[in-house]
Order: structure tokens, then sequence, then C-alpha cells
């Protein structure tokens, strides 16, 4: 056990422990922790009568560039290109509750410069994540509130070009409202965070199950693809190919309908009128709004026969019997075709194979369905303690881009203005790096890194500065042996990134 240990010593010598049980300061929980037992967040257990983190520190080793062979060089027995480490707060431990040093606080020479990595895991109450849904099914109306187990945890935000935005948790839901709402709003959170499915329901929408990195599943249904654009968008991309194939193209979307023959796309292309009549809010020519309610149907509407939007067809304006007809979707899921009878009324025919590879490309086009996961939290508090003397230099020296932020290797945007508060796709992060403590609260692992001169300015403990060598050799207050776990996602290698000399990737030890 290393000297940082001591630090994790909750009872005085000679202190009587509470039924042989000592106690655990890593939260504000203070569990009292029998010997061979974990806390109530399974970090920390008692081992010996000593508070140990069980999880494994993750180090990032980058991957070695390939060598060519020389036959003729006579190797020297050594390891060729055993490259650099980059030690994560992945099991890193805390610096919660009082005012300590990170519990890694790490130095490497890199390019010729002397670099300083300060790690640790922050407990993050003001925490939660945005969800980015890659579909064009209607899922809530914004503002409506998103459940987990019937537990308000967060709302449905805006809808952004074929994407649905959800912003779940916040320190209102984890510790502002009943004991349950903030248990089931960090049980979401961490779940999410760690890549695992979890199903949520809208007031007055769906029921969606979100997992980072897949495709949602809307109301028992998975999802394949995001619209290529709005019904107006597909017109300007797609026009040309419907040129001399077909009379008239109408893209059903439930934000804006587009209408080929009065669309400007096909005014430049000398498209005749048609005398198509569109049941809805006409904005300018080509597009309409408010065709239909937000649904489950044709491009993301509630209809379910594209026709419910078509009025009556006016012959003084094109009309005319035998006049082609094509109705699709956004996402080229849905799509008909209709020649106009002698009365003008649309009839279903079988779909021409002249259109089906313009159907075909808008479908192309489309981005696959997907759920994307950002944690967002600000970080504060003894964390920042663990890093300099005073917090508020630290906070001006990541304003300033002077220290680079990462979360378990993975690159981080920081919002400006006050504070740190930070965003990180956690797809970039590698598995399970997410813990959680009863308070409710998220655990979240977090690196500074900065010129080592930079650090001691900035009033940084110096004096706990050790060698990534001497971490491998020694380990830290918790001496868990590494193990091997999957690679994540190739990041920036963390201490580089302001330096552009490469990109992370490799083995995760």
């Amino acid at each position: 056990m290393s000297e940082l240990a001591e630090r994790f010593e909750t009872h005085e010598p000679g202190e009587k422990q509470v039924a042989e049980k000592i106690r655990c300061d890593a939260c504000p929980v203070m569990c009292y922790i029998a010997d061979g037992r974990s806390g109530a967040c399974d970090r920390y257990g008692n081992v010996e009568g000593r508070i140990v983190r069980l999880d494994p520190l993750t180090i990032l080793e980058r991957a070695a560039e390939a060598i060519s062979f020389d036959a003729g060089q006579a190797g020297d027995g050594g390891l060729v290109n055993t490259g650099q480490r980059f030690v994560t707060a992945i099991g890193a431990g805390t610096t919660y509750p009082d005012y300590k040093p990170a519990p890694f606080i790490v130095s490497q020479e890199v390019e010729g410069v002397d670099l300083v990595t300060v790690v640790t895991e922050g407990i993050f109450s003001y925490c939660g994540v945005k969800v980015k849904i890659d579909t064009d099914r209607h899922i809530g109306p914004e503002a409506a509130t998103v459940r987990a187990g019937g537990e308000a945890i967060g709302h449905v935000t805006t809808g952004e070009y074929g994407s649905q935005m959800l912003s779940l948790g916040g320190v209102h839901h984890l510790t502002g409202g009943s004991k349950s709402e903030g248990r089931v709003t960090c049980d979401a959170l961490l779940n999410l965070c760690n890549k695992q499915p979890v199903e949520l329901t809208i007031d007055g929408g769906a029921s969606v199950v979100v997992q980072a990195g897949r495709p949602p599943v809307i109301d028992g249904k998975l999802e394949n693809r995001m619209r290529v654009g709005c019904g107006s968008a597909t017109i300007g991309m797609f026009a040309a190919q419907w040129r001399g194939l077909v009379d008239e193209v109408v893209v059903v979307d439930d934000h804006i309908t587009g209408v080929v023959s009065e669309h400007q796309a096909g005014k430049v292309l000398g498209w005749e009128d048609t005398g198509i009549k569109i049941i809805g809010r006409r904005s300018t020519p080509g597009r309409y709004f408010k065709v239909s309610e937000p649904g489950l149907g044709w491009g993301g509407t509630a209809i379910s026969d594209p026709l419910a939007i078509l009025g009556d067809w006016n012959a003084k304006k094109g009309a005319r019997p035998g006049l082609s007809l094509l109705m699709v979707s956004t996402t080229g899921e849905q799509f008909a075709y209709y020649e106009l009878d002698e009365t003008l009324t649309p009839v279903e025919k079988p779909f021409p194979e002249r259109l089906r590879k313009s159907v075909e490309l808008i479908e192309e086009n489309c981005e696959p369905a997907l759920c994307t996961v950002l944690f967002v939290g600000g970080a504060g508090g003894s964390l920042r303690a663990g890093v300099v003397e005073n917090p508020v230099l630290l906070t001006r020296s990541v304003q300033g881009l002077q220290t680079y932020v990462t979360v378990g290797g993975a690159p981080v945007y920081v919002w400006p203005g006050g504070g740190i508060t930070l965003m990180v796709d956690v797809m970039r992060v590698p598995d399970n790096a997410f813990g959680y403590v009863p308070t409710p609260a998220l655990v979240a692992p977090i690196e500074f890194t900065l010129r080592r001169d930079d650090y001691v300015a900035l009033g940084g403990h110096a004096d706990h500065i050790r060698s990534v060598a001497d971490v491998l050799e020694n380990g830290g207050e918790y001496h868990n042996p590494r193990r091997e776990t999957g690679a994540p996602r190739a990041n920036p290698w963390p201490p580089l990134a302001q330096l552009h000399l490469g990109d992370a990737g490799g083995r995760v030890a």
C-alpha cells in the first residue's frame, strides 16, 4: 500500500469501529462497510480493514506506428515503438469530500514537451444527458415530460432536421424531487452513459427505447433511417431525377411538404403546372406547412393515405386525365404512383420501374437511424481543488485553452461562459466508465492536461506529480491489477490534441 492510501484511512488510531465496519468517505453517503463487502455504490469496498477502489485503473495506450522490416539491421533485443500511455480517471477514485490532491497527477514527456495530466473521478449532481434520436418519427410534443419507470426524468426539447432531441437529468430531477425520482433518474443516466438500453415514455407521445450507438425502437418498431431532409429539400435534391419521368411529385413531410411543379427547383427545370391542390398552409411556392399533425405515418405525419392531403385538381391550371403523380416520403420508405382518371381523381397504379431508382436514391441518401448520448456536467467543488490550490485558476485556464480537458481520454466540448461545463459523446469513452453514488449523483472520469510549468504556475500540487512508469510499476492507493478491456473508438491523443501530434488508439489496459 502506497503512502497515498493514508488519505483513505477514515478512523483515528484506537477509534472503535462501528460493528467492525469502517467508514468510507468517497461520497456524501459515508457508508459503513464490513470486511469483504462493498459500499452502496459498488465502487469502494473494505479489503482487510482499508477502503479500496474496486475497479481497475484504465490506461490508454497509443497505437504503435507501422515500422518497415530491414533484414540488414540488427535489433538490440529491446521493445520497438512501445508508444505512449495516457492514465485516465476511470477507476482512479475521487477527491471528495475535503481538500486533497487528485488520486493521480502524472507527468510524461511528449515530443520534448513536459506535460502533466491530473486524473480524478468527479461526483456530478449537476449533470444530465442530451439525447439525439435520428428518426423521421414523431415521438412527442416539445416540452413534454419524459419518464422512466413512471418517474419524470427530463423533457423533449426540439426537432432538429430529422432528429428528435431530449434533455434528461439535471440537478432538479436528481436531487430536487422525490427519492424515487432521483433514484430512477440516476439509474437511467448511468445506463445511458454506459451505453445500455433505457426505455422511456413521453407524455402525449411514444414509448422509445434509447441506446447510444444503436437505432431507436419507437412504439415497439425498430427504426431504420432518418429523413434525407424536409420535403422541400428533397425536391431540391432530386427534381432533376424526376424530370421527364413523371408529371408531378409530392414529398410528404410533417414539417414542410414539397410539390415539384410549384417549387423553384421545378420552375428552373421547366416543370409545367399540374393544377394540384395541397391541403395545408402554403409558404413560399412549392412548400406547405401543417399538412397533417405529427405521427408515425408518411414522412412523420399522422396520415396513412397520402391522398388525404390533396384537394380537388384544377383543370384550368393543367390537370388532365392520365397525368402521373409520384408521392413519396422523406425517407423513401413510403411511396406510391397514381394517374388521374376522367374525373381527375388519382387512381393508384403499379409502381413503374422508371421511378424506382429515384426512390432508392432518396433511401441511399438517408442516414441510419441512431441514438447519440452526450454526457453534460459541471465540474466544480473539491474536484477542482484536487487539481490546484486556488480552484478558480483552473477554471480560467480551461476557459483560456491552456488546459485540455478529457473524459476517460475522450475529447470534450467545453461550453462558453462561466465555470467548466463540459459535454462528451459517451461512444468515445471506454465501456463502463461511469459510476454512481447514492446521493444520487453520477461519477464520471475527468482529466486535465497542461504543460508542467503552467501547472506549477497555477499552484498545482507539484509534490504529488508522478511519472507514468511509477504509476504502472506501483499503482495507486487501490493496488488493483490491470486487465485488458475493449478499446474505445479512436480519440485524439489527449495530451497531444493541442499539439497536433496524432490520434489515440490501441488497447486499454
